[in-house]
């Protein structure tokens, strides 16, 4: 898997920001590495270990892939590809941060490189973003599923809880005007929304 040669780190820019190349770049060492993982581990043994001690197992793949790709990512970028790989294989992806973060109570994605959230009352722009529009299907799949749901074009409605109770509203296009996923979580104060 080559990125191109040059010694700088996949995420650097000139500014000192993440530019769209270097995203772009780094959605497809994160795809790449998830498919490899995928190709090397066996989900059903994953599935009957503890939680702790498949993620540790996953977590050593996942840095044996990254060291074997030969891509330049210092320190910290290795670990947050590691992690946003493991919130693929055990949780829900993207949104996985936000899920944890307990002063938002509310997570509204429009598109794959729209999500807000709220926060205090107040709706903020998120730096959240999907590879592509399967990607976040994926998720939502993935969501849906877990409860023993499907949304399709002939079913593009499902209201789904996730495993900390989060109530979770899926409009996919037909019906979706303004984005297919909107995830509220009871166990956090919701603002008033008259």
């Amino acid at each position: 898997m080559a990125f191109g040669s040059s010694t700088t780190s996949v995420l650097q820019s000139a500014a000192g920001h993440e530019c769209a190349s270097c995203t772009s770049r780094y959605q497809e060492l994160k795809t790449s590495l998830h498919r490899d993982l995928l190709s090397k581990i066996d989900l059903e043994k994953l599935t009957t270990l503890q939680d702790v001690r498949a993620r540790t197992q996953v977590q050593t793949v996942i840095y044996e892939l990254i060291s074997a790709a030969n891509v330049p990512l210092s320190g910290a970028e290795r670990e947050r590809v590691c992690r946003e790989v493991l919130h693929e294989v055990f949780g829900l992806g993207p949104l996985e941060p936000l899920l944890q973060d307990a002063s938002i109570t509310d997570i509204l994605v429009n598109t794959h490189r729209r999500v807000y959230v709220e926060r205090g009352g107040l709706l903020e722009l998120t730096g959240v973003v999907f590879k592509d529009a399967a990607h976040l299907r994926h998720i939502i799949d993935k969501i849906v599923s877990n409860v023993g749901r499907r949304v399709d074009e002939s079913s593009p409605m499902c209201d789904a809880r996730l495993d900390d109770g989060s109530r979770v509203n899926v409009v996919i296009p037909p019906l979706a005007l303004d984005g297919p996923l909107d995830v509220d979580s009871p166990l956090r104060p919701q603002s008033d929304r008259g």
